[in-house]
């Protein structure tokens, strides 16, 4: 009896007949050339300093020879949304201001080829009756609709610039070292201080800002669809989804670690003199990669998603990053404002 089977018929779908459906538009080519978003919320896991906050993008495309794309994004603030300043501003022994968390990027995809295929695409069907809890508790029917897809292969180039606070004590120790490794001519940084609030030697907490410039370059592949049908008994379809993946090499010839600006102290905690620490010591690195996703709709307004993981130049040890990002509302247009006159 446990190992029995028996067919359950009450999982049968009254409902699930064979639909028809008349083609309204199948139209790939036919999407709008520029999309501006604001993203009210970004994600960054990025091992230098994580971070969250905001940020704007465009995006334009010039017919099917190529796009171009600019990004920024910020912190919304200190606390919680830019954890490397966070800590600083509680645990930093150092006199370095923290640097808020900035990124840039500007860049453009050549298409390589730029063709058209037959494929087929997936619709869900909804009828109006179907609303609130009735919609909420059914599973829902998709029909298989054939239709055309865009495919674009690209060579992408552009340039990146990003700046941010950066935690150095764990940077040296993830390479070996410690804050003896950072000098003021032949004065090593401090690894403890007296603390006169609790009467004990503590340890120097070193922190510093770091920016990087540079370029990436690598490959993208792009699936543009813009169909829309109209079901027998349902109500229309739609499928104006335009997803693009990449792959990119990332490099940055100029890695920069401020320096670091120390007041020691003496045994009753009193400021003595002020110096200027090198971090000449802390090996940085110029090349990373990544891989990234980034989709968007045909739409006058919409929304868009997009993610991004892989190993940023930055400080040797604390480069990986893991990104997500979603931006609302998309406003799209075709830049098309021209009509037609003729004279009576």
């Amino acid at each position: 009896m446990l190992v029995a089977s028996a067919n359950l018929f009450a999982q049968d779908r009254k409902d699930k007949t064979p639909v028809t459906f008349e083609e309204i538009y199948d139209e790939p080519y036919s999407v709008n050339k520029l999309f501006v978003g604001f993203q009210p919320l970004y994600g960054e896991l990025f091992v230098t300093n994580v971070n969250a906050g905001f940020g704007l993008e465009a995006m334009y495309f010039h017919q099917d020879k190529f796009s171009i794309k600019a990004h920024f994004r910020k912190t919304y603030g200190q606390k919680f949304f830019d954890f490397a300043r966070q800590i600083s501003s509680t645990n930093s022994d150092v006199d370095n201001r923290a640097e808020v968390y900035n990124y840039y990027e500007i860049g453009g995809t050549y298409h390589v080829k730029d063709f058209e295929q037959a494929s087929k695409t997936k619709m869900v069907l909804y009828k109006s009756s179907y609303k609130g809890n009735r919609w909420a508790s059914r599973v829902p029917l998709d029909a298989e609709v054939p239709c055309k897809v865009r495919k674009i292969y690209g060579v992408r180039l552009g340039g990146i610039m990003w700046d941010s606070s950066t935690e150095l004590t764990r940077a040296l120790e993830a390479q070996g070292l410690d804050n003896t490794a950072l000098l003021a001519g032949d004065i090593p940084l401090a690894t403890q201080e007296f603390n006169p609030n609790t009467g004990e030697m503590e340890a120097v907490d070193a922190f510093s800002n770091i920016s990087s410039k540079g370029l990436y370059i690598g490959g993208s592949l792009s699936w543009f669809r813009n169909v829309a049908v109209h079901f027998d008994k349902f109500e229309e379809g739609v499928d104006d989804g335009m997803l693009t993946v990449f792959a990119d090499i990332l490099f940055s010839p100029s890695v920069t670690v401020d320096d670091v600006v120390y007041t020691s102290k003496d045994a009753q905690g009193n400021r003595l003199s002020t110096d200027v620490y090198s971090t000449s010591a802390i090996k940085t690195k110029n090349l990373g990669f990544r891989l990234g996703i980034d989709g968007r709709f045909n739409r006058t307004l919409s929304w868009s998603y997009g993610g991004e993981v892989g190993y940023r130049p930055s400080i040797e040890g604390r480069s990986f990053f893991a990104m997500f990002k979603i931006s609302f509302p998309v406003y799209g247009t075709n830049l098309d404002y021209k009509v037609e006159s003729f004279g009576k």
